[in-house]
């Protein structure tokens, strides 16, 4: 009796052992093959489905602008242009086939310079022009002038040039005789004088001359 009862123990000890290894195995199959999640990814499972994500939600949509007021414009009317009166002339209607006069030819412009070319320097000599020319001759008493007794004094102003030479020559005072001033003029355009110089170069001058026609003896 003691021994059948030992052999039924051992036998729902073993079926038991055999249960719970077999419970072993599919476990251990289970999560070899990702059936049943990790203790690990359990929890957090656990923890996610307990605090569920917040929702995002959409930014407000900015106001929108009021509705434009849409102003008519009335139309303009048009105005049509007047129709101007035809000018009557009685000037000759030209035909299309008649000659017409060329117009007149288009006579150029001459171009005028922006800016006058510089006038070279001029200098006033302070003494007379025979100091400055050591070639010159007197002036001849004209035989009329002698005969009429015309005497006087003629001042001429004279001109020269860079290189000394005389330009031009006019009566600066008179000596109130045509003959005795013509005669002045005559004689002082044959004078070779010396070139005015300013700064070590030559220059134009400006000086004046006199001569004094005296009758001696009377």
């Amino acid at each position: 009796m003691n021994h059948r009862i030992s052999v039924e123990q051992w036998s729902k000890l073993s079926g038991l052992v055999m249960v719970l290894v077999l419970h072993g195995v599919l476990l251990y199959a289970a999560m070899s093959y990702k059936l049943i999640p990790p203790p690990q990814e359990a929890v957090t499972l656990f923890v996610n489905l307990i605090n569920p994500p917040k929702k995002v939600e959409p930014p407000p949509e900015p106001p929108k602008p009021p509705p434009k007021k849409v102003t008519l414009v009335k139309p303009q009317p048009v105005l049509q242009p007047k129709p101007e009166p035809l000018l009557v002339s009685n000037a000759p209607v030209v035909a299309v086939n008649e000659p017409v006069a060329p117009p007149p030819p288009v006579i150029p412009v001459p171009r005028v310079p922006d800016e006058p070319p510089a006038k070279p320097a001029t200098v006033t000599l302070s003494s007379e022009l025979s100091v400055s020319c050591p070639q010159r001759a007197m002036p001849n008493y004209p035989a009329a002038s002698r005969r009429l007794n015309e005497q006087g004094l003629v001042v001429l102003r004279v001109e020269l040039d860079e290189t000394g030479h005389i330009t031009a020559a006019r009566v600066e005072a008179s000596s109130g005789y045509r003959r005795l001033d013509e005669a002045g003029l005559a004689i002082v355009k044959t004078w070779h004088c010396n070139a005015a110089t300013r700064e070590g170069k030559a220059v134009r001058a400006v000086a004046l001359q006199p001569f004094d026609f005296i009758l001696e003896g009377r």
